[in-house]
């Protein structure tokens, strides 16, 4: 029974952390011609799976992704600037290293390969969303023949990105949750499965609206931050991030309600 319990929780967990994956892809895939975005979908959410699974498959690997390569001491930083007085640069000898990522103040001072991944995930992302937010208050996107400018490719490549820095985040918390590879494997099939059903209808809500697709990058950028902060070892909370995404959304529902004209002024009419 618990590996049922397991396989449930991990799969609402993908699911929850692909909630931005999802968002993502809707507005990268809301640039191409109406005839290609469902196949860029497909393709961009199978990467993001097969992604998945090879990390998975790959646990070793990633799990030494976490360990410490250099410390910001080692280029000349000062010890004061990322460690509280009192605490060693190095731990005393035969104490156990810290395997818990983002707590202590040694981990500020510790970069791994995931920090680096994260921190330039989470500037790429910013920098991306900023760039769209740009075109979409230029005006540039303001013709119907904008989206056939964008090469199926270029979508595509920046899909593949983003699903490697979401991916590996999303294994590495995975870890910890099951003891079973295929456990996790079996989550990363469904959670991908279900945001295949609703990812189509997610594209067409973002695209159909554009307060909603500013709310969207909006929330991408919010989420390139958090992935900064957790690159540099000062993560924050999820759930206060999603809580606020999400509250966010309903008070844009709300005023989106609120413009639509009332059913009986539109029949006067």
């Amino acid at each position: 029974m618990d590996w049922i319990i397991a396989l449930v929780t991990l799969t609402a967990m993908e699911i929850v952390l692909g909630i931005d994956n999802i968002v993502f892809i809707s507005i990268l895939c809301g640039k191409l011609p109406v005839a290609q975005r469902a196949k860029a979908r497909t393709i961009g959410l199978g990467l993001a799976m097969g992604t998945r699974i090879l990390l998975l498959l790959s646990l070793n690997w990633v799990l030494s992704l976490t360990n410490p390569i250099i410390q910001l001491t080692d280029l000349g930083v000062p010890a004061s600037w990322v460690l509280p007085e009192g605490v060693p640069i190095d731990p005393p000898p035969g104490a156990e290293p810290s395997h818990s990522h983002g707590h202590g103040p040694e981990e500020v001072n510790n970069i791994s390969i995931r920090d680096l991944i994260l921190l330039f995930g989470g500037l790429f992302l910013i920098g991306n969303s900023v760039l769209e937010i740009h075109h979409k208050l230029e005006g540039e996107e303001g013709s119907h023949d904008a989206p056939s400018q964008v090469s199926f490719t270029s979508v595509l490549i920046q899909i593949a990105i983003l699903d490697i820095i979401f991916s590996l985040d999303s294994v590495i918390t995975a870890v910890g949750m099951a003891k079973h590879i295929w456990v996790m494997v079996t989550a990363v099939v469904l959670s991908v499965i279900v945001m295949m059903m609703f990812a189509g209808a997610v594209e067409r809500f973002v695209t159909k609206y554009p307060t909603i697709k500013m709310l969207a990058l909006s929330f991408l950028i919010l989420i390139g931050v958090l992935l900064v902060a957790e690159g540099i070892g000062s993560p924050v909370n999820k759930g206060y991030i999603y809580f606020a995404m999400a509250f966010s959304l309903a008070v844009e529902l709300l005023n989106m309600r609120l413009r639509k004209p009332p059913a009986k002024a539109v029949a006067a009419e």
